[in-house]
């Protein structure tokens, strides 16, 4: 794991973040890279000059977050894109390789009713990137016992995988499975994947209406500190997927979660 991304929106606690991706990125002794998008149409000389200034403003604003961590001699580097921030996370990891995305669950400082917010669901669905989101005000720690739930064993891309493999492999975490037996399973969906069996301490099976459901059930007796789920169309969100907004009545983990994209939708 050597190259991290932050996307840090105009929430007071972006701060936070940036301290637990610094922290996160010290013990794989990676690189940081901190980015803002803002969108400005430049078809005229002055708007030319306008997004340069912005994109100015942008960086001074990163460094006075910067300022404000201790980096603990990690590299963090600035990165500011006119434009899309789901085209620009695709660019900057077609240049340079993302490994992982660390964010938090909301960008903005919006209604406390809301999980997902519009900007980091829009990262979740639309970049191949895996991510980690890190609920407000979470001080990294390694991670000792994931929760890792799905409906489908089937792993088709085993790449899909590394982010987890790099923390049990780090962190000694130990993963516990969550398989959920949900409406219209088939057989095929039951049978785990080699690659996951071998992270696996204990397998758990259990039958629920969806897998967020089975999640709810087994949390507490499991007591993980990392959740992990796939980014898949027949995975854990589902419908959730769909949208970019995504309310705590409809999902909500008080932990991290990583978000391993198993293929491209």
């Amino acid at each position: 794991m050597k190259n991290i991304l932050v996307p840090i929106g105009t929430s007071s606690n972006s701060g936070e973040t940036l301290q637990y991706a610094v922290d996160f990125a010290a013990e794989f002794s990676a690189q940081v890279f901190v980015m803002d998008v803002f969108n400005v149409s430049a078809k005229t000389g002055s708007l030319a000059n306008l997004t340069g200034k912005i994109a100015e403003s942008s960086k001074e604003r990163l460094k006075a977050v910067i300022d404000k961590v201790d980096v603990k001699g990690t590299t963090v580097k600035i990165a500011t894109y006119n434009g899309d921030i789901s085209d620009g996370l695709n660019e900057i990891d077609e240049e340079l390789g993302i490994d992982l995305i660390i964010l938090a669950p909301r960008s903005n400082d919006i209604k406390e009713e809301v999980y997902l917010g519009h900007t980091t669901g829009r990262i979740i669905k639309k970049t191949n990137i895996p991510a980690l989101i890190v609920p407000k005000g979470t001080v990294f720690s390694p991670f000792k016992k994931a929760l890792t739930a799905f409906k489908s064993g089937i792993i088709k891309k085993k790449k899909a995988l590394q982010p987890l493999l790099k923390f049990h492999k780090k962190f000694e975490t130990g993963v516990n499975l969550l398989l959920v037996k949900t409406t219209g399973y088939t057989q095929e969906d039951l049978k785990i994947d080699p690659a996951l069996m071998d992270l696996c301490e204990k397998l758990t099976v259990t039958e629920n209406a969806t897998t967020y459901l089975g999640v709810t059930e087994h949390f507490q007796s499991a007591k993980p500190d990392l959740l992990v789920v796939f980014r898949r169309k027949r995975g854990f969100f589902k419908k959730l997927w769909e949208k970019d907004t995504i309310l705590k009545s409809e999902f909500f983990a008080p932990i991290p979660v990583l978000v391993l994209r198993v293929k491209k939708d």
